[in-house]
């Protein structure tokens, strides 16, 4: 397994912790550009299995932006790309899988990226994607409530007349300013509870509660760097938004890749990690007990 050197030092919690409990390491503003360069390898090497798992984004883009043009929505375009800064780290867990096979010196294939599947601790994150998706939900609600306040219910007839109104009049500008606004808060949210939740509960096998609680003592611990990563997915998911999304199918992966690198760099491998508990064995049961083996309490 990959270990990380140089600018990243080990600071152990000021509290006492159980043998368990992660140890969070202080990083600088350079070990971020470590990470999105491992990131950065990692899509290369599979780059056409990063695509295929991402390809949906900008197909979603596509028919979203379509969806919004023909039933005057326009508005909310911008709330519906932005949101996927707070759904990427929930969609990038198969790309976490890739990068930790290829940290193990293995050569992953798309089918890797589906183990993640059968992690025991599948069902946490998706406890946790599921946080996600209503923090997006409710994000998309408040913005289109910020617009009604400030232009009521009447839609925009068009691209031009939109960005007529939020560019050249007061209630535009005040709709820029509270809109990045309270979008800054949500975006703060979902990445401090989940900056390194879901590669440590692939690779430690945590609880959703205990991966968040690390998350905020990650950011909590590199408050400045945290910020900077925070810059820099809003920075590229603009830069992939554009044109039509389809950046999207190149910056979704690398930042799936660099999260999981961030994740080695902040939080100190552990000593003796557990091992798996064997699968429990299932009988096979012949298809011409169907449907009685569905009753097994009549069999006895």
């Amino acid at each position: 397994m990959a270990t990380y050197h140089g600018n990243v030092t080990s600071m152990a919690p000021s509290g006492p912790e159980t043998a368990s409990a992660p140890v969070i390491r202080t990083i600088v503003l350079s070990d971020l550009h470590e990470a999105l360069r491992r990131g950065w390898e990692d899509f290369k090497a599979v780059p056409s299995h990063a695509i295929i798992l991402c390809i949906i984004y900008p197909v979603l883009g596509l028919v979203l932006a379509r969806t919004v043009l023909g039933y005057s929505i326009l508005p909310l375009l911008f709330p519906l790309a932005a949101g996927f800064a707070l759904l990427g780290p929930f969609a990038a867990i198969g790309l976490y899988e890739l990068s930790r096979r290829r940290e193990r010196g293995e050569q992953p294939t798309a089918w890797d990226a589906l183990d993640v599947l059968r992690s025991p601790s599948f069902g946490a994150m998706l406890g946790l994607g599921a946080l996600l998706l209503a923090l997006f939900v409710t994000w998309v609600a408040t913005a289109q409530a910020i617009y009604i306040a400030a232009f009521g219910y009447e839609g925009a007839s068009g691209i031009s007349d939109f960005v007529t109104r939020v560019l050249t009049t007061r209630q535009g500008w005040w709709l820029i300013v509270v809109g990045c606004g309270v979008g800054f808060l949500f975006a703060l949210v979902a990445l401090c509870v989940s900056v390194v939740s879901f590669p440590i509960m692939l690779d430690r096998h945590a609880g959703a509660g205990d991966a968040m609680v690390t998350s905020l003592r990650v950011v909590a611990r590199n408050p400045v760097p945290m910020a900077a990563w925070g810059l820099i997915v809003a920075v590229l998911l603009v830069a992939g938004s554009l044109p039509f999304f389809l950046g999207l199918a190149v910056v979704i992966p690398l930042l799936g890749h660099a999260t999981w690198h961030l994740y080695r760099q902040t939080i100190e491998p552990e000593l003796n990690p557990q091992p798996l508990p064997p699968r429990a064995h299932r009988e096979r049961k012949p298809a011409a007990d169907f449907p009685a083996n569905l009753f097994p309490w009549r069999q006895k």
